[in-house]
């Protein structure tokens, strides 16, 4: 396993009297690409200018590549180890050969190596051909990728991305993520990106970090992340749609029954009679059939009547609501619509495997408090302030 590049430990930072990012702990490795991911107000670039040594935290310590950064803020030798991209490009006005080869300038490369090395970087980025356009005149697409590869020139040993996607259109954010993948794959950089946009942490990150309420919920690989989410809130951002409340009936054989608003559902796991829990169902994993004909798989235990009882189109696929005793999501294709005449009020059966139901105990912490620390760390934050 790699070493970590930058640490952060017990780091609290504080806006306004109040504690806006809480991080126990956080390791990027060297060489990763971690996606951070949250709603918005998260605290996600908070925590990203920690990362990039631009904002110092109230309490606690920044390590960067075994180096403790003093209170007194990062040394320039530090910073200049690390590069920012933001949601808007940050492009000087001038031609976009001097934009990408600006930073080698301040570091005081000779004008022939910056010059080869800003058309390594604007060719990998396909802007070479714009190398003598105004940086006002880019569009959107074109003036990121020569952010991108400004701060790709410097050859940076961390590389930040502060939703550098998020105000792009749809086919342009899709052909720019695929050479952001491209790029982070080939090179040793250690890079952090954050997004809202599940799709784009799931395309990007070797490990994901949730961060709600300015608090790091849940770190560690998109699938540890996507299909076991350690609590409510975090299952609720990554798209798991049906979250049903249920008490453990009986356990045998690490099989365990768990009665759900009247329904009983079968899931893989070594529950304790008496358990109260939450039965979390991504909709993919749920396959929808009518219910007068056979179930679809002798290898899916929950076989649940139903009624629909709302269809909404989610991109090239229809969103399904099943009313099995309590509201159940799935996804279909539209030819699957077409071929069942599915329609609100149509009977049918929900199947879905034990394995694909993930169980977490159920907890009192309310809705919302984005898996706040306990009142007392609040309260010392404020005395930080």
């Amino acid at each position: 396993m790699n070493g970590a590049m930058i640490t952060l430990e017990n780091v609290v930072v504080v806006r306004g009297k109040k504690a806006v990012l809480t991080v126990d702990r956080l390791d990027l490795r060297k060489s990763e690409t971690l996606a951070v991911i949250g709603p918005n107000g998260s605290g996600k670039s908070t925590l990203l200018l920690a990362m990039a040594l631009l904002l110092h935290p109230a309490r606690g310590t920044i390590t960067f590549d075994g180096q403790t950064v003093p209170d007194s803020g990062a040394p320039l030798d530090l910073r200049r180890r690390v590069a920012v991209v933001f949601q808007t490009p940050l492009l000087a006005d001038t031609t976009v050969q001097k934009n990408v080869a600006m930073g080698l300038k301040f570091r005081r490369m000779s004008r022939d190596e910056a010059v080869a090395r800003a058309n390594k970087w604007m060719e990998r980025l396909g802007v070479h051909l714009l190398r003598d356009r105004q940086a006002r005149t880019l569009s959107g697409g074109e003036a990121q990728r020569v952010s991108l590869a400004r701060a790709l020139a410097i050859e940076p040993d961390v590389l930040l991305l502060d939703e550098p996607l998020a105000s792009l259109d749809a086919p342009t954010r899709a052909e720019l993520l695929e050479d952001l993948e491209r790029i982070l794959r080939e090179s040793s950089i250690t890079a952090v990106f954050v997004t809202h946009d599940r799709n784009e942490a799931l395309a990007l990150g070797e490990r994901i970090a949730v961060l709600i309420g300015g608090n790091i919920c849940q770190i560690g690989t998109p699938d540890e992340v996507f299909n076991t989410p350690a609590n409510e809130e975090v299952a609720s951002f990554v798209g798991v749609e049906t979250m049903v409340p249920g008490v453990v009936e009986s356990q045998f054989e690490g099989l365990s029954v768990v009665r759900t608003s009247g329904v009983d559902v079968q899931v893989v796991g070594d529950y304790r009679p008496g358990d109260q829990v939450m039965v979390l169902l991504r909709p993919e994993d749920v396959v929808l059939s009518l219910r007068e004909g056979p179930p679809p798989s002798s290898s899916m235990r929950n076989n649940l009547p139903g009624v629909i009882t709302k269809l909404s189109t989610a991109g090239s696929q229809y969103k399904v609501v099943v009313d099995c005793g309590f509201p159940l999501v799935s996804l279909i294709t539209k030819q699957s619509r077409l071929d069942m005449e599915l329609a609100p009020g149509t009977p049918v059966r929900a199947s879905f495997k034990a394995s694909a139901a993930h169980v977490i105990r159920r907890t009192e912490r309310p809705q919302g408090s984005g898996c706040a620390p306990p009142p007392e760390e609040q309260q010392s934050a404020a005395k930080l302030h």
